[in-house]
């Protein structure tokens, strides 16, 4: 048997405001009774969602409901990085540097930014992680 990753996706916790029930089209069971934003709220192919609940989007835009505890035991966020090392990561894998040679690069000072080095190394499964599954971009090192 071979094992899979899952590609990156999008996933906002739902909040049951009505600027959700309108971004995800959710098919409220209230309006067919008379009344309108009912605790039945319905995303189309993927069954009821509830406040707390995952709206995930797909790459070819799709949208699934995913149950809060399901997704907690399931998916980790991506590793919120300062920008000049994103901008490092970008380089090197421009450059074709592997990720041992990144870090060779930090311990040994070669790193092109003040700062960028020593956050690497002190945070360098951060670091690994943000390599190899991807990043979110903040504040700079």
């Amino acid at each position: 048997m071979k094992v899979y990753l899952k590609q990156l996706f999008q996933a906002e916790q739902f909040d049951g405001s009505n600027e959700m029930i309108d971004k995800y089209e959710l098919i409220d069971a209230g309006t067919m009774l008379g009344t309108h934003h009912s605790p039945e709220l319905y995303l189309t192919g993927s069954g009821k969602v509830d406040v707390g609940d995952w709206i995930a989007t797909g790459v070819n835009g799709e949208h699934w409901a995913i149950a809060d505890d399901i997704f907690k035991k399931t998916y980790v966020e991506l590793p919120v990085i300062p920008e000049n090392v994103a901008c490092l990561i970008k380089q090197d894998k421009e450059w074709d540097y592997n990720l041992g040679m990144a870090f060779d690069d930090a311990f040994s000072g070669y790193i092109w930014k003040s700062g960028v080095g020593e956050w690497i190394i002190a945070h360098s499964d951060t670091f690994a992680r943000a390599w190899l599954d991807g990043d979110v971009m903040g504040e700079q090192a």
